[in-house]
């Protein structure tokens, strides 16, 4: 019976793509829908990004602005430019791929969208322009040093990855014309067009950001903070709740005013310092300290989150009840893992139409 368990799981999956949400059945109009056709396949043999083995990807499906989107130019200071910042590194490059496919196919105005890679391997930018040629976009490169000293161990060795608190430097590391940005972790898609997300009112505040008010604020800081009033009195007046740090919308000119990351950087150091720990998990509890009770609030279609399972066993997890504009594997299983072992759970296959992997060798049968 057990064949009969995985068809119903691809069955569900499938019908999921029709009945899940009016976002899942409103992709952009007629004028806007690219090519299904792969214009070839970009090859990286040998060694690339700094130890990776060989790595291809097809070449993105061409896309078009529809007929009603503006002009804009490629200065990055355009100010009528959808700015997103997206890490890239050897680990992840299969999903961050994947995620700009998915903006690209579902944006209304594509070439209004300035996407913002921050690497510690700038030759990773090399790879985006061979598969993306029409991507606007800026490659940054984030010392790993910078944060180095500062890092904790965590419940999964992924959170401890340099790269994954670059996050806490965009207001540094972009140009000050830039003065609102999407961040966006590598393990999600788009099924929206992304300029919704980015026309979302902040109301004066700094981060915005779907919350999740009924989850147990209290499991991510240790016993240690909750016994010495000097850390739980953070809190006091606010009313805070958890939120997700791999889809936020950021008011870069705030964030630089108030110097927010010097305030991030100051828990990080408290962390690291005796008596002991006062959090757990990697780069999401000093965002929490600083801002949780801030937050503007963004409707929960914008993060169908925990997709990956939890940090440990990365179990097969359903999708939340409601409209979905963007699907994310947050936790430990993450989809082209699970694909490429043969055990994907039903919900990957809402994944796998923005993958653009093949394994080293797919391009030259392709393209005879």
């Amino acid at each position: 019976m057990l064949w009969v368990a995985r068809l119903s799981g691809f069955f569900s999956a499938a019908m999921v793509m029709v009945v899940l949400s009016p976002s899942l059945q409103s992709f952009p109009p007629a004028e806007a829908i690219r090519s299904s056709q792969f214009d070839g396949s970009v090859r990286f043999p040998g060694q690339i990004a700094g130890g990776a083995r060989g790595i291809a990807f097809r070449r993105a499906p061409s896309f078009r602005n529809a007929a009603d989107c503006n002009a804009t130019a490629a200065n990055v200071c355009d100010p009528s430019l959808v700015h997103i910042a997206i890490t890239l590194d050897d680990d992840y490059l299969r999903g961050s791929v994947a995620a700009v496919h998915s903006v690209v196919q579902h944006a209304r105005c594509p070439d209004a969208v300035f996407f913002h890679f921050l690497v510690s391997d700038p030759g990773l930018g090399d790879l985006v322009r061979s598969v993306f040629p029409q991507l606007r976009f800026k490659v940054y490169y984030f010392d790993p040093d910078r944060v180095r000293g500062l890092i904790s161990t965590s419940v999964r060795q992924a959170l401890e990855q340099p790269l994954n608190y670059a996050r806490n430097y965009l207001a540094d590391l972009l140009e000050p014309c830039v003065r609102r940005v999407i961040y966006l972790d590598s393990d999600l898609v788009l099924v929206d067009d992304v300029a919704k997300l980015w026309r979302t009112d902040l109301g004066g505040r700094t981060v915005g950001a779907p919350e999740y008010c009924h989850a147990n604020f209290t499991k991510y800081f240790t016993a240690r903070f909750w016994s010495d009033q000097r850390f739980a009195g953070t809190f006091a007046g606010r009313r805070p709740c958890y939120f997700n740090t791999g889809v936020m919308v950021l008011d870069l000119g705030r964030w630089r005013q108030a110097a927010y990351t010097q305030r991030i950087e100051r828990w990080m150091e408290i962390q690291k310092s005796p008596p002991g720990r006062i959090y757990e998990l990697g780069s999401l509890p000093p965002f929490l300290l600083v801002f949780a009770g801030h937050v503007a609030p963004i409707e929960h279609r914008w993060n169908q989150h925990g997709l990956g399972g939890d940090n440990v066993l990365g179990s097969c997890r359903d999708l939340h009840p409601g409209p979905v504009s963007l699907l994310h594997w947050s936790g430990s299983g993450k989809p082209w893992a699970r694909l490429a072992a043969g055990r994907p759970c039903p919900l990957d296959a809402l994944w796998a139409p923005f993958d653009l992997y093949g394994p080293a060798g797919a391009g030259a049968e392709e393209s005879r």
